[in-house]
């Protein structure tokens, strides 16, 4: 290799890792500063650098830039600006996907700091995104989530994801949709590092084991009894979010619970005879996404739901959602019964209607809050309650002393979520309207998890 060969690789590697230490100082954020050019910028380059400029402008409040930006990539060449922003969010989103973001995280947070507009384009980014990586490396929970949000990244017919294309499908004329692009390319490359909980795109190859990964860990049983078993839940859960009579509800709410625990303990059981071999599962991590208002009340009620499903829950409020670990038959129970006890819920506290002081001042949000809270209280020692009947039935009818199962299986749970959260904080709930706490304790009462015996605990 002559000389000037070796200098033009030295200065490429030299640039490249000031490329990435440029990355490092922005705090690990996708879209770093300007970076300067060995030659000319070209007319794309000049793009690139408004389209941060914009971007940087939002971050640090600077509406007078951020107006100068966005008035220059108005004017520039529609195609080029299109190029400039996939560009953009091709490096923002492979960063995230890195730092533990999954596609529900990134469109829940979006929706929270600029309402649904920017949603769909981000969603048709990401996608663009994904269809870089083949399906087969990508973790079977991507796929799970992918499908619930009802997007079909490897279709045959993808939509035009491009900024103009979006634009004129959402009707927005060219400033709203480069407005959108700016500020969601701010946002989502200031969001912090997550614990990861499925390994990111690309990542998966066959054979490889863990949750989530390529070929299914659990022993053959395991299948046979989540479809017999969450099948009847959904049923019975579907049942108590549609009836009108509050102890039908209570009925088919506790004897949901009661299936879980079972559930559990099946999934336990056939764990505990596997782990002589490379087979027993693992705990893992789900994401909820918790919508205002009352989100933190909604989060205690998740809370409670996870302890008496043998799970743990963290509450990361600035991000509007709360992280469950547990093993994955638990942690899908948990997530069923929330959605169902949050349905109830809201639909009692609203029965309850707007709320006033003696002097007349509206207490409504206080009373919602407090209900919110007392109704998970309550909750939790119902369902506790109901698993703990279970737990000693499925003892009776297993000859199986579970004691030491199911302590492992806490202690496994435990240590993750000390793993995935190191430095974890305590919360006490607020509640102070009496009215609305004496309200939600009758709710909860009447909330349904499954048997028809009157509530006596």
């Amino acid at each position: 290799m002559g000389i000037r060969n070796q200098q033009r690789r030295a200065a490429k590697k030299k640039a490249r890792e000031q490329r990435q230490r440029l990355r490092q100082e922005a705090g690990g954020t996708a879209y770093p500063p300007f970076t300067a050019f060995a030659a000319a910028p070209t007319e794309a380059d000049r793009i690139d650098d408004l389209l941060r400029a914009a971007a940087h402008a939002v971050a640090e409040d600077r509406a007078a830039a951020f107006d100068d930006a966005v008035a220059a990539l108005v004017a520039a060449d529609d195609r080029l600006v299109d190029q400039v922003v996939d560009a953009a969010f091709t490096q923002v989103l492979a960063a995230l996907w890195r730092h533990g973001w999954m596609p529900a995280d990134l469109l829940r947070v979006v929706r929270r700091e600029h309402g649904k507009r920017p949603v769909g384009l981000v969603a048709g980014q990401l996608t663009a995104q994904l269809r870089g990586y083949a399906a087969a490396t990508v973790a079977e929970r991507w796929h799970r989530q992918l499908r619930e949000l009802e997007i079909d990244v490897w279709g045959a017919d993808p939509v035009d994801h491009r900024l103009t294309a979006w634009a004129g499908r959402s009707k927005l004329d060219r400033t709203a949709a480069v407005v959108s692009a700016a500020q969601a390319l701010a946002l989502l490359s200031g969001l912090p590092s997550l614990e990861p909980v499925a390994p990111p795109p690309g990542t998966v190859r066959p054979g490889d084991a863990g949750p989530d990964r390529g070929a299914r860990t659990v022993t053959p049983d395991v299948s046979s009894v989540d479809e017999r078993q969450l099948g009847r839940i959904r049923a019975l859960l579907a049942k108590a979010e549609s009836t009108e009579f509050p102890e039908e509800a209570e009925a088919l709410s506790a004897k949901a619970q009661e299936l879980m625990t079972r559930h559990s303990i099946d999934h336990a059981l056939l764990a505990a005879a596997a782990r002589a071999g490379d087979t027993a599962p693992t705990p893992i991590a789900v994401r909820i996404g918790l919508d205002a208002p009352y989100e933190q009340a909604k989060a205690f009620l998740l809370q409670q739901v996870a302890e008496a499903n043998r799970c743990r829950s963290v509450w990361s409020g600035r991000l509007g959602f709360a992280t469950v670990v547990g093993f994955a038959a638990d942690c899908e129970s948990v997530e069923l019964l929330h959605t169902s006890l949050l349905v109830q819920a809201t639909a009692a506290m609203l029965r309850n209607g707007s709320q006033r002081g003696r002097s007349g001042q509206s207490t409504t949000r206080s009373f919602r809050q407090s209900f919110l809270e007392a109704y998970a209280v309550r909750i939790g020692q119902r369902l506790s309650a109901v698993a703990d009947d279970a737990g000693r039935a499925a003892a009776a009818r297993t000859g199986t002393d579970l004691v030491p199962v199911l302590a492992a299986r806490d202690e496994q749970v435990r240590q993750t979520t000390e793993q995935l959260f190191p430095e974890l904080g305590a919360r006490m709930i607020s509640g102070n309207n009496q009215a609305g706490w004496v309200a939600g304790t009758a709710a909860a009462d009447q909330a349904s998890l499954g048997t028809r015996a009157p509530v006596t605990r």
